[in-house]
Parts: structure tokens; sequence; C-alpha cells
């Protein structure tokens, strides 16, 4: 038994179990006794006082097969109706599961919409506390029923990181239709051998993880890796493990050598700059000079408009944008307190000038350091940290 995941496994009161359209989900549509087995499984967690939130894909593939289709409808809107036929079928499996415990559930949509405007995202948040200390399990999914692109997480992998951010969670585990994250692909080497531990996700990690979503699902392991960077960069470690084997759960919080895990790369962000760092789209560009960068990459100060060389995008007071050093390189994101407008006005004057030039200043800083997030601690999709 390895101390390290014992650890882990052993101080995480609060955890999010993310289960797959791999796992939930057969050609019959969703397989009742999966959802049976994993209610079950989830019960001894509460019993040993753990709090559990559940993000569960399957709305669609279950509304497939209740409508009576062959495969995922190619049309917008055809997958949002089935996701409403489905979504109904999938919280009544997880209520009836559920209630041979004496346990009880709610139904939490959510849309990227309502996760990076900041006055929803704290609703939300409070939303699931309660829930929480009232000894409810919140069933999260994506409010596939009217999510378009713009507003769309991309997949539940993605969603599951966000949620334990949102709640502050001490442990992810997100549930497969694999045993782990392999050094090869299994399905093409019998030679291939399941990483216990990861200490650090870089080229050589993301090279095994091979992009196999599957016939109902959305996201392979490719996607899971990235949602691993969000929760590991907030200081939150994750475990992969195969849902469709009996007493998985069981295992992993017995500490036994089950799935793959990762372990956080530093410290917990703060909430806040959680937020900023895997929910909110950036919206333009900053460019640095070499004294700014180095202020904010190494001392830990606010960015002033006298180091500041260029932009790029339109945007407003309060938008999250990137901040790029000189060779255009990413440092960080953080919130801006003026307009791309302003900016482009005040950009490599000192702080004291501002007013002179807007007629007005509202803080010294254009970005204070409460409202920025390095690179080094967010999850850039296509990039390796």
């Amino acid at each position: 038994m390895s101390q390290e995941r014992k650890k882990v496994t052993d101080s995480a009161r609060r955890v999010v179990v993310k289960v797959g359209s791999s796992v939930l989900t057969s050609s019959r549509g969703v397989d009742l006794g999966v959802i049976n087995r994993l209610c079950d499984e989830i019960s001894m967690l509460r019993e040993q006082d753990r709090q559990v939130v559940i993000v569960s894909s399957g709305a669609i593939a279950s509304g497939i097969r209740k409508v009576g289709l062959s495969e995922v409808p190619k049309t917008i809107p055809q997958k949002q109706a089935v996701a409403a036929v489905g979504q109904g079928s999938l919280i009544q499996a997880y209520e009836e599961a559920f209630s041979h415990y004496g346990l009880k559930v709610a139904q939490i949509l959510l849309t990227s919409d309502d996760l990076t405007n900041r006055r929803r995202y704290l609703n939300a948040r409070h939303t699931l506390q309660t829930l929480l200390d009232w000894g409810i399990i919140p069933v999260v999914n994506e409010n596939d029923t009217v999510v378009v692109d713009e507003i769309k997480f991309g997949d539940n992998d993605n969603l599951s990181a966000l949620i334990a951010q949102l709640t502050e969670a001490d442990l992810l585990v997100a549930l497969t239709d694999m045993d782990g994250l392999y050094d090869s692909d299994p399905r093409k080497h019998q030679e291939a051998r399941i990483i216990p531990v990861v200490h650090r996700i870089d080229q050589q990690v993301e090279g095994f993880a091979g992009d196999q979503p599957g016939r109902l699902g959305t996201g392979g392991m490719v996607s899971k890796l990235m949602a691993d960077k969000k929760v590991t960069a907030a200081g939150v470690p994750m475990i992969i493990g195969n849902g469709r084997k009996r007493y998985v759960l069981k295992q992993i919080f017995d500490g036994e050598e089950v799935g793959t895990l990762f372990l956080p790369a530093g410290r917990r962000l703060p909430s806040k700059k959680q937020w900023i760092a895997h929910t909110l789209k950036p919206q333009g560009e900053i460019i640095l000079d070499g004294g700014a960068t180095e202020a904010l990459r190494s001392r830990g100060k606010s960015l002033l408009s006298t180091g500041i060389i260029g932009l790029r995008g339109e945007f407003e007071v309060g938008a999250p944008v990137r901040c790029l050093n000189s060779e255009e390189e990413v440092i960080g994101i953080g919130l801006v307190n003026y307009s791309a407008d302003e900016i482009d006005k005040i950009k490599g004057v000192r702080s004291n000038r501002i007013e002179d030039i807007l007629g007005y200043k509202h803080s010294d800083e254009v970005i204070h350091r409460d409202n920025f997030v390095l690179r080094e601690a967010i999850a850039l999709k296509g990039e390796h940290t």
C-alpha cells in the first residue's frame, strides 16, 4: 500500500466523483446495475462522513435509447432534445438507487456561462455548499438542453475539474472504462502497464494518452489529462480509475494501488484565482516589457501602466486578459481595471499621469496582483507546463 496514496485518500473529506458515459451506459441505454453498484459504494463513503458530489455523464446516451435512435444525433436541436429526454431518466435512476440507503440527491444543471459570471459562480458555490451541509448528494451535469458552443464546458472531464475547484474538494475521482493511465495504448499494446502515480504532467505523460473517447462519450484520456492539469494546478489531487469494476471506490479509499493518482503541482490556489485561471476565457492580450514581466513573475507585484508596451483585442473593465512578455510568451491571466481603449492611451506612462491623460483614475494598477494568476497555475490547452 502506497503511503502517498493513503495520505491523499484518508484526508479527502469532500470528494467529487465523475462518472463517464462509457461507465454508465450500454447499448440498451443507462446501465441501472452500474448505477446501483456505484451508489452502494458512494453510500459507504457517506458512512465514513465524507461529502460527495457526483458529476454524471449519460443524459444524451440515455436519451438516445429512450427515443429509439441507433446513434448520436447530428444536429444541435436533436442532441438537445435527446438530452432533455435522457436527463430525467438519469436523475431518476440516481434518486431510486440512493433511496435504498436513505440518501437524497439534487440535480444541478450548469453551462459555462453560469460559472464565468462571478455572481452566478458564487451562487452555484453557495447552493452546492448548502446541499452538502444538508447531507444531500448533488448530481451535476452540463445543461445539454440549452447549451451552445459559446457556453459549453467541452466535456464533463472539464466540468468535473471546475466543480472540484468550485466546491473546494479534497479529491477528484474520474471513473472511466480504463484502469488508469497506461504507458502505451492497451488496446494496441499487450505489454502496456498502468502508471500508478504521476507527479507532473509533462510531454512524456501527455504522449501516453490516447484520445479514443468511444462511441457514446466525448472525452478520452487527453481530456482527462487537461482536467487533471486544472485541478492539480489548483492544489487538488485526482485519481483515474475503472468505474466498470466492482468495488473500485472502496479500493481507492482503502488506499489500494488502483488506477492512476495525479498529485498536486503545488499549494491550493485561492478560490478567486482558481476562477480566473480555469473558468474565464481571455478576451484580449497585453504585452509587457522586461521590468513588468519580472515584477509579475518573480516579485508578485501588480501590473502598472508604465510596463505595458502593447495590447490586442477589444475588452471592457473587469475582463480577463492574457499577459505576454516581449517575446509573446504567456505569463498569466488577470482581470483589468481599465478597458482596451483606456489602456491604449495610458500604456508606457506612470500611474501618477493616468488622471491627466484620461481625466479620471480607476486605480493605480492596470491589473491588481490579487486578480492575476501566473501561467504555471493555468492549464493551457495545447501547451506543456
